[in-house]
């Protein structure tokens, strides 16, 4: 029986750091690319309470870091989804035990150019654009254009959530892919980036990366609902309709340097990081 927490990771401390065997005083963790800032920000105070003892972040998304996990090339695999069926078959396969930990919430902003007139959705709405139905602003209340549809790749937890929850409605049977047309983005950030300069971009990512420079869509459940805005309220109150935990995996359960960092994420101190990073701390 999996075991849950949440964590991300995406920063790179130790610069051109791979995913490859770690000596005992240091791990490797790698995977999803949405909760890089966290990532960083529990990895550089861990080590500065352990001297000694060193955290080397990357990304890459989640599924690159359970096949990394599962190939036996890093200590800790962080993840926006959980892990499918067949990955935990080939990963016992080849003698790996995936134990999951449930480290936190996210909601999932979808985010639109600050001159875009455009500020509220339904989630219809939204699985039309993405999936190339509606094709202009015009046709959801904004100006005449086209627009440029942003995703993250196909190996992101948050590629795959997106799909599952806004295209798919929730439906483990839904057969909706993102349009054509749609730009694959490698990050969160180069989604933030890109919307902040196209007044005719949409896009989503984690919550975390919300900034001035880009405008957080409401979002309602359909036309009869409240529209939501994505903050930590409505996310802890299960308002906010795209919302969802925050894994890591490691192979079985943790011990030792990964234990360690393991539980200070989970402590006071690093949910508390976890607060500041604009991410729901899992015992608010």
């Amino acid at each position: 029986m999996l075991k849950k927490v949440v964590l991300t990771v995406c920063a790179v401390i130790f610069a051109g750091a791979a995913c490859a065997a770690s000596p005992k005083n240091s791990i490797q963790v790698k995977g999803s690319d949405t909760m890089v800032n966290l990532s960083q920000s529990w990895a550089e105070r861990y080590m500065e309470e352990n001297p000694g003892e060193f955290i080397a972040v990357t990304g890459g998304g989640s599924g690159t870091g359970l096949s990394a996990l599962i190939s036996g090339t890093c200590d800790v695999a962080n993840a926006s989804r959980t892990i499918k069926e067949k990955e935990v078959a080939l990963a016992q396969q080849r003698g790996i035990n995936p134990y999951e930990i449930k480290v936190g919430l996210d909601g999932l902003a979808v985010v639109v150019n600050q001159k875009n007139p455009v500020s509220r959705l339904t989630t219809q709405q939204l699985a039309d654009i993405f999936t190339g139905r509606v094709t202009n602003w015009k046709e959801v209340g904004g100006d005449d254009e086209r627009i440029v549809i942003l995703s993250r790749e196909v190996n992101s937890g948050t590629h795959v959530y997106f799909k599952e929850h806004v295209l798919h409605k929730g439906g483990p049977a839904g057969q909706e892919e993102f349009a054509a047309s749609a730009l694959l983005m490698s990050s969160s950030q180069a989604i933030a980036d890109e919307v902040s300069g196209n007044t005719a971009a949409i896009g989503y990512y984690g919550m975390g990366y919300i900034s001035p420079k880009q405008k957080p869509i409401a979002v309602a459940k359909d036309e009869k609902s409240e529209y939501i805005e994505p903050t930590i309220e409505n996310v802890v109150g299960g308002a906010y309709p795209i919302s969802r935990p925050l894994f890591i995996y490691t192979n079985g359960e943790p011990a030792g340097l990964v234990k360690k960092f393991v539980d200070f994420s989970l402590s006071k101190e690093g949910q508390e990081i976890v607060l500041k990073t604009d991410f729901v701390p899992i015992n608010k």
